[in-house]
């Protein structure tokens, strides 16, 4: 049984995991990836450079063993520090328990150390500079095209998973194919993004405060920073590309750019003196959501992490989701192996309704962050919930916190309890009912019954509706 051929498409964060767990189980794993080995050239490639680690990714480190080298690459950061036009800085933590925290991770440490790890498996072979052209799906088999001599030829396997990102060929040949019903969506922002740096100092300290993800909120874009382990920090500019004053299609010249910055976000200025080299050097890339159905063909083949769902950044949960799709995949193999339709037929089951809530968790967390957390009523709000968190901390847990540290409820379920929150604590405090200052065992008690009251008549909603 456990000679089964596996042939996984694309080596990035969640083919990596994949390979080394597949491996671990004593399948014959191998996988193709057309980029160079991230281990032996630099390759960002305008892909961002670091990214938030958070509980739900971490299930999956402790379910291959690997915790604590993971650990090592991560700088924690404890929550949002929001800077305003006058360079006032103001520090909203992600959760009233301190030992709930996101952590800053590199992406190319990341990748090679899971890298490193898959290949100490002897029934596990990587190859690079691979590109994928085409999967036939019927036949299990892929066909691939070598960068360097441009041979093309045929792999063929038990099953195939493609992990190969937002632009996957065995999503294409799903929807190019037309041999069965493939529904597909793919949604852009009307926002792009582009990474800046802000550099270490001469002794190679860190400029700003470290161990928090910093936001430049600023209404319709916004700035933020995440921290490296080098003393820099990787900045993105979130932007529209045709709307307001500034946007990515105006700013052409470095008179412009440096203008933008100076009115709008000045005390990140002056810690970018390489702003406009940064700013003319590195793409413009565009942020999107691709949800699509279904996810697999047969037993033959299987879409994972981005090429199923990618969603926007602004959760921070991309990575974390496509990590959890690795357990998610590894406890329904535990119930169902040997039988591959029925594994990739229950694992969509279980999935997609939690990866199509964590692509909008995401889209509403962009107006949240670029917006509403500059808002008075938003900043009761969190007061609120922070100390509820302190004050009750096994009783009480933000949409947020729900989100991203209780790994073990669903996106779902954490989207739909989160929401009913949000709209009972802001509805109580537009109507006066509740007020930071009134008593915490009075204001949980509020909460939770208006929560629940929200949630019914969602529930009878829904009933009505069908």
């Amino acid at each position: 049984m456990k000679q089964q051929n596996i042939l996984i498409i694309g080596a990035g964060l969640c083919g990596s995991l994949l390979a080394l767990r597949m491996g671990q189980r004593g399948y014959n794993v191998t996988v193709y990836e057309m980029r160079p080995d991230l281990r032996k050239t630099d390759i960002s490639a305008g892909r961002s450079i670091n990214l938030a680690f958070s509980d739900r990714g971490n299930k999956a480190m402790k379910l291959v063993g690997i915790e604590d080298k993971v650990e090592a690459l991560c700088i924690p950061m404890n929550g949002r520090m929001l800077h305003d036009k006058d360079g006032n800085t103001f520090l909203s933590n992600y959760s009233g328990r301190d030992h709930e925290y996101i952590n800053s991770i590199s992406r190319g440490g990341l990748n090679a150390l899971l890298l490193d790890e898959a290949e100490k498996h002897d029934n596990v072979t990587i190859h690079f500079n691979k590109k994928c052209l085409s999967v036939d799906f019927e036949n299990t088999t892929a066909l691939f095209q070598d960068y360097d001599t441009k041979d093309e030829f045929i792999e063929d396997a038990d099953a195939i998973i493609a992990t190969d990102g937002a632009g996957s060929a065995l999503r294409r040949s799903y929807y190019l194919e037309r041999k069965f019903l493939f529904s597909f969506s793919q949604n852009y922002l009307t926002h792009g993004y582009k990474e800046l740096t802000i550099l270490p100092t001469e002794t190679g300290d860190y400029k700003t405060y470290k161990n928090a993800l910093h936001i430049w909120p600023r209404g319709d874009f916004m700035v933020i920073a995440l921290p490296n382990l080098d003393g820099s920090f990787t900045v993105t500019l979130f932007l529209s590309y045709d709307e307001g004053e500034y946007n990515f299609n105006n700013l052409t010249t470095p008179e412009m750019v440096t203008e933008f910055f100076q009115k709008e976000f000045p005390d990140a200025l002056e810690l970018m003196p390489n702003l406009v080299e940064d700013f003319f050097e590195n793409p413009t890339a565009p942020l999107g959501t691709v949800k699509c159905a279904p996810w697999h063909y047969k037993g033959n083949t299987l879409l994972m992490g981005d090429s199923a769902h990618a969603i926007v950044p602004f959760y921070g949960q991309g990575m974390n989701a496509s990590f959890e799709d690795v357990v998610e995949f590894d406890a329904v193999l535990d119930k169902h192996e040997g039988n591959w339709e029925t594994v990739f037929t229950a694992y969509e089951k279980t999935r997609k309704k939690d990866t199509d809530a964590i692509a909008d968790l995401a889209i509403d967390n962009f107006h949240e962050m670029k917006d509403h957390v500059a808002n008075p009523i938003f900043q009761e709000k969190r007061k609120i919930e922070m100390a509820l968190e302190k004050e009750f901390p096994n009783d009480y847990s933000s949409k947020y916190s729900l989100v991203t540290f209780n790994e073990h409820i669903g996106y779902r379920e954490a989207m739909l309890r989160g929401r009913a929150q949000d709209k009972a604590i802001l509805n109580m405090l537009d109507d006066g009912v509740i007020s930071p200052s009134d008593d915490l065992k009075d204001l949980l008690e509020k909460v939770k019954k208006e929560t629940e009251n929200i949630l019914d008549e969602d529930k009878i909603a829904k009933t009505l509706h069908h």
